[in-house]
């Protein structure tokens, strides 16, 4: 004020009345109230990052299905690793694990390679083993002696390293397999095994039992066998080192089962009576008896789960489920919350005091209670999923019409309100046009932080066992990480994707929920940030 009262009078002068347009339009065009909401919404950047990362998981949730991805179940690629043969090529996603391995099973590991090599059974070279394309053996790192005992640390393939498998087929199947090895020039039968064999030692696990093709002692160490010359006289056994095996001083003799002419067998008949109902037991190579079954070979970008799934599409699947049941229970809870609020708030007295106390009464009943009693006895008549939502909409409602309720004692006696009332506007226009649009920031803050929250709900009673939502056709991220839970640290895979899955929807819808708080308030129209 001292300032304006130092100025001259000679700076002062009368306006021109004549000069005032009252036409004049302004420049700038009037802004709405959702474009002015929009352009409040781009200023804060982590909403804007947000928003675009549960984007792409959406994107991600609906197009994978789209991509041809298999959906049937492989037991014996059960909790494999990432694979891709591009990526392979540069050391990522080669299926490979890392672990230590004695000396007996690294042999173990590179026979595989081996035999593989070996489809006529006239026998391979370790070195062509070495070079197969079905060499599971990837690297060998460390070596740790200990006396007469040697540590190896190996990344074995994985996918290749289930080798060789028994199976029983028809003999339709047979020739069809024989007639697709001659076009791809890919071999799938390989001779049999003579298990009866005094060199053959069954193995704990079945599945192995195909892949000792080679002579064993009863240590399941591979031999050298020396017939004597003296007739009579037992053959003489050497047990044979890897040391020996590497430098080609020893090779790995064959225990395939042959007939009387010392050819090896491909096929025992088993059962049947016709060309179409006649059972062979062979002896495949199981990698590409996966590529003559489905046409390509196996890739799984995420790996596979627990039960044999492709891991990336099971969680498409999961993350569908997950944000379709959020969704509906916010918008659920949305819809009757601000029904239920609006009416406790703008009415008060009486009114209030008795909605509150029903209000009271169902939140003091505990989430994980009512979700229990409705799969237990619910599920069975309508499916687990709704009987999902009904627990969340029967409690979830609560928090949204409190909300509500208190912006409504907020704003309703404010001046724009009475004047509203005074002019005759109706009850359900002041509630719905003056009130609400006014509270609609922060009833959508609260809406959208219930998707995170049900996310969040589900996985934890998913993973508690308590709602059983897999199948094959259907799954959760929680009951991916409750399947992941007893072995995560031997295939961590199974618990880091669905995880980290799981953090990014939670912290981007808070973010971008408080995003939206700040974009629809009201009171920040035309504030520059």
């Amino acid at each position: 004020m001292e300032e304006l009262k130092n100025i001259p009078k000679e700076k002062f002068e009368f306006a021109d009345r004549s000069d005032i347009s009252h036409d004049k339009k302004f420049d700038t065009k009037p802004i709405g109230y959702f474009k002015d909401a929009w352009l409040r919404f781009c200023k804060n950047k982590a909403s804007v990052v947000a928003a675009v990362i549960i984007i792409v998981i959406i994107l991600y949730a609906l197009i994978t299905p789209l991509c041809g991805i298999p959906e049937f179940m492989d037991t014996y690629y059960a909790r494999m690793g990432p694979r891709n043969l591009a990526l392979s090529s540069i050391g990522i996603a080669d299926g490979g694990a890392t672990n230590d391995y004695n000396e007996r099973y690294m042999v173990y590991h590179y026979a595989v390679g081996i035999a593989a090599e070996d489809a006529d059974g006239a026998g391979a070279t370790w070195n062509e083993g070495l070079e197969s394309k079905y060499q599971p053996v990837l690297h060998v790192g460390n070596v740790q002696k200990r006396g007469s005992t040697a540590t190896y640390s190996a990344k074995i393939d994985t996918y290749l390293d289930v080798g060789f498998l028994f199976r029983d087929i028809t003999q339709t199947e047979y020739a069809n397999i024989r007639a697709w090895e001659d076009e791809t020039g890919l071999s799938v039968l390989y001779p049999l095994i003579d298990t009866k064999s005094a060199y053959y030692v069954a193995p704990s696990d079945p599945n192995m039992a195909a892949n000792y093709w080679y002579k064993m002692n009863a240590s399941r160490e591979p031999v050298r066998v020396v017939e004597s010359e003296t007739e009579g006289e037992e053959p003489e056994v050497i047990a044979l080192s890897l040391d020996r095996l590497q430098d080609g001083r020893s090779r790995l003799e064959d225990n395939y089962l042959r007939d009387e002419n010392g050819a090896p067998v491909y096929f025992q008949y088993t059962g049947g009576g016709t060309t179409e109902t006649a059972q062979y037991r062979v002896r495949v190579l199981y990698y590409n008896y996966y590529v003559y079954q489905h046409g390509f070979e196996p890739q799984y970008l995420f790996g596979t789960d627990t039960q044999g799934y492709d891991l990336a599409l099971r969680m498409a699947r999961g993350i569908q489920l997950s944000l379709l049941v959020a969704v509906c229970v916010s918008v659920l809870n949305l819809v009757l919350g601000a029904i239920y609020g609006a009416i406790e708030g703008y009415y008060g007295g009486a009114v209030d005091l008795v909605m509150e106390r029903i209000a009271d009464i169902l939140a003091g009943v505990p989430f994980i209670v009512v979700a229990t009693l409705f799969q237990i006895h619910l599920a069975a008549q309508v499916g687990p999923i709704p009987s999902l939502l009904f627990a969340f909409v029967m409690t979830g409602w609560i928090s949204t019409a409190a909300r509500t309720r208190t912006q409504f004692y907020r704003f309703k006696n404010s001046e724009y309100v009475l004047a509203a009332r005074t002019l005759g506007a109706r009850d359900r226009r002041i509630i719905w046009k003056h009130i609400f649009p006014n509270s609609l920031g922060t009833i959508i803050t609260s809406s959208v932080l219930v998707i995170p929250s049900v996310i969040f709900s589900e996985s934890m009673l998913s993973f508690l066992g308590i709602v059983n939502l897999g199948g094959s056709t259907m799954t959760s991220l929680g009951t991916l990480l409750s399947d992941a839970a007893s072995i995560w640290t031997r295939y961590p895979h199974l618990m880091i994707f669905p995880a980290v899955v799981i953090s990014l929807l939670m912290i981007c819808f808070n973010l971008f929920g408080n995003g939206l708080r700040d974009a629809f308030n009201p009171s920040l129209r035309g504030v520059e940030e």
